[in-house]
């Protein structure tokens, strides 16, 4: 009897460490998607910047014509 309950509670255990790793994996998932849309977004901002950038420096090129 005392090994069936020994049995059970390391299989509960085990089933614990399971479900941590799982649950650990999958917040790692998630902020890796969360770091690589973060890129997207700086490099899209960055292109937006760079294109406000030019159009500032191509009118002042105008300005300069006048």
């Amino acid at each position: 009897m005392k090994q069936l309950i020994l049995v059970f509670a390391i299989a509960a255990l085990a089933g614990c460490g399971v479900e941590i790793a799982t649950t650990a994996a999958t917040g790692a998932a998630i902020k890796k998607q969360e770091i690589e849309e973060g890129k997207k977004t700086m490099e899209q901002m960055q292109q937006k910047i760079g294109q406000a950038m030019e159009q500032a420096q191509q009118r002042a090129e105008k300005d300069g014509e006048r």
